[in-house]
């Protein structure tokens, strides 16, 4: 969504202005939880193996693991919290406290 694409930027940017230089910001899935699987969030110099670049919004510093489900992410701020949030239609099941997910 755009709210996630401009967070990214602005963490991208920060991270610039650190000294860090990402180049990409790798989005997949590790196995972890209670349910299997959790969306991880990366910074990384490289592309591996079955790493795709996405452009989106005209930003393409993304790299979206080749077998990761499709999913919407999104950004939300509110007053006591602020998180990137994953949509997937092929999540079957997640676990209580919704960290991780089943497809």
């Amino acid at each position: 969504t755009p709210a996630a694409i401009n967070r990214i930027k602005q963490l991208s940017e920060r991270s610039n202005q650190d000294g860090l230089n990402p180049q990409w910001l790798k989005i997949g899935v590790k196995t972890k939880g209670c349910s299997g699987l959790s969306y991880s969030l990366e910074y990384t110099g490289k592309k591996e193996r079955f790493d795709e670049e996405v452009k989106q919004d005209g930003y393409r510093n993304f790299l979206i693991f080749r077998l990761c489900f499709t999913f919407e992410m999104d950004y939300i701020e509110d007053k006591l919290s602020s998180q990137f949030v994953f949509h997937n239609p092929n999540i079957k099941e997640t676990c209580g406290c919704g960290q991780s997910f089943m497809v």
